[in-house]
């Protein structure tokens, strides 16, 4: 009888062992899939942001073309007082460019988006696998470098998808204006204004958010040659028109 209870309990305890093993074995094969798809996701979302900043390089191409050297404004009125094609303009090119801006501006704002995606999903599966089990050195690869902060990819993913997507173009500004002595330039890319950002009626919030902060700082992101640029620009008036002295083209 002794005899066979020491093999009962031995039998027991080694599928209590058998049993922990696969256990263990299917939670690293888990965690393996969960690594797998973290780096897929970080590898495509890496390649989407060299994407837009391939966009972004092609938009201030385009944008020298229609005003070379920071000069004449293309949009608006083509044509002369008496309906001649102003001379200064190739009017096939121009209206060529605008259309390509446009289109480029359409794809910035989508790979935006799947970028902010991307980096929702990485972000809920890292907190997912922190409150299931204490994070692996294979697992900080891909979410957070030892001691819970973010790494240093991870964390530059995060700050390039909150850029933030430009929504218009300073295409028209005058000289001595608040625009201009606040730093804004002709071909900047708004990416904030404010209190405004991409949306829904651009041009009608854009006039609100100057004219409700008269005389007031309000915060300007903008995008000029390829980098993020921080202004402080002041509505006011002055001897010219507007508040600004500059004119917003919507991307």
């Amino acid at each position: 009888t002794s005899h066979r209870l020491v093999l009962s309990v031995a039998f027991h305890a080694a599928q209590e062992r058998v049993e922990g093993g696969a256990a263990a074995s299917g939670g690293r094969r888990a965690r393996g899939a969960g690594t797998m798809v973290g780096v897929n996701l970080k590898a495509e979302t890496k390649s989407l942001m060299d994407q837009r900043y391939s966009i972004m390089v092609q938009m201030n191409a385009l944008m020298e073309q229609l005003f070379p050297g920071g000069g004449r404004r293309v949009t608006g009125n083509l044509l002369d007082s008496e309906g001649f094609p102003l001379p200064y303009l190739e009017i096939p090119a121009v209206r060529a460019d605008l259309r390509r801006l446009t289109e480029l501006g359409n794809d910035f704002r989508d790979i935006t988006d799947r970028i902010d995606q991307n980096i929702q999903v990485l972000h809920s599966a890292k907190l997912g696998h922190n409150a299931s089990a204490p994070p692996t050195e294979s697992d900080t690869i891909i979410t957070t470098s030892h001691g819970g902060t973010p790494s240093a990819s991870a964390s530059m993913m995060n700050e390039d998808s909150h850029l933030g997507v430009p929504f218009a173009m300073v295409d028209e500004i005058t000289e001595e204006s608040p625009a201009a002595e606040d730093g804004l330039q002709l071909g900047d890319l708004i990416v904030k204004f404010g209190q405004v950002v991409i949306g829904d009626e651009l041009l009608a919030r854009l006039a609100s958010e100057a004219q409700l902060n008269q005389g007031k700082q309000l915060s300007v992101t903008v995008i000029r040659q390829g980098s993020p640029i921080s202004l402080t620009v002041t509505p006011r008036q002055w001897d010219g028109c507007g508040l600004l002295g500059c004119d917003f083209r919507i991307l």
